[in-house]
């Protein structure tokens, strides 16, 4: 698999360098101690896999994820263990290893690397988001199909493998990922304001620096996600 490295330190560059040496179907094209760099690079190159620290100054590793097309597969590098929950909301995120990273750990997530057969990850069997038809969206709770209405919808949350849909009426929790809902939910009307928040811009109550305000509930904007937002609204 052709490759590259995504990481400020140059340290932890050279680590990763070191133990994709030891794994023969790694092949690494290119090293990048930024997410800019290497955008600019993924705009004319193809790869198979990316190691992608989170944690880098300015931009983060998920905000590069938000920022690319059709992302590869990624294995993300970090000191950090307390965005592992979030990071598995990615379909594109194949592993998470905490540094300092064990040889056996990193071979294990290249082979969990390898299984991955599609780049864009199809959803789990699992997932309970079901299809469209005309303004309801349908959702699989305990064996029952049960109908949303789309514009009612003011707020959806991802909370680890589970998503929370907020209506007008009444809350709902379902086992599915945010990427899955949002893909089918109108353009016009819905928008991901950050990796863990998708809102119906029609609700929005107030916004003030970088959080929005629905109904009573505070939803932070990433600094990616909030020029699209502003595009939105129509101001005066």
């Amino acid at each position: 698999m052709n490759c590259i490295i995504i990481d400020d330190e140059a340290t932890a560059r050279t680590i990763l360098a070191q133990l994709c040496s030891n794994v023969p179907s790694l092949n690494i094209l290119e090293e990048f101690p930024n997410a800019i760099q290497a955008i600019k690079y993924l705009n004319q190159n193809e790869v198979d896999l990316i190691f992608l620290d989170i944690h880098m100054p300015d931009f983060t590793g998920f905000d590069f994820i938000e920022t690319i097309k059709n992302p590869p597969k990624i294995i993300l590098t970090t000191s950090d263990s307390q965005f592992a929950i979030e990071a598995f909301e990615y379909d594109c995120i194949v592993d998470y290893l905490v540094k300092p990273i064990a040889l056996p750990r990193f071979e294990k997530a290249i082979k969990k690397a390898e299984s991955v057969t599609s780049v864009l990850t199809q959803a789990p069997e699992n997932d309970k988001v079901e299809t469209i038809s005309g303004n309801d969206l349908y959702v699989n709770i305990d064996r029952r199909l049960i109908k949303i209405d789309i514009p009612s919808i003011y707020l959806i949350e991802a909370k680890g493998d589970y998503i929370h849909v907020k209506t007008e009426d009444k809350n709902y929790t379902v086992h599915s990922t945010l990427k899955k809902i949002e893909e089918k939910l109108p353009k016009d009307l819905f928008l991901k304001v950050h990796r863990s928040y998708v809102i119906n811009v029609q609700k929005i109550i107030d916004i003030e620096d970088n959080s929005v305000l629905i109904k009573k509930d505070v939803i932070p904007v990433s600094r990616s996600n909030r020029p699209e937002l502003m595009k939105r609204l129509n101001l005066l």
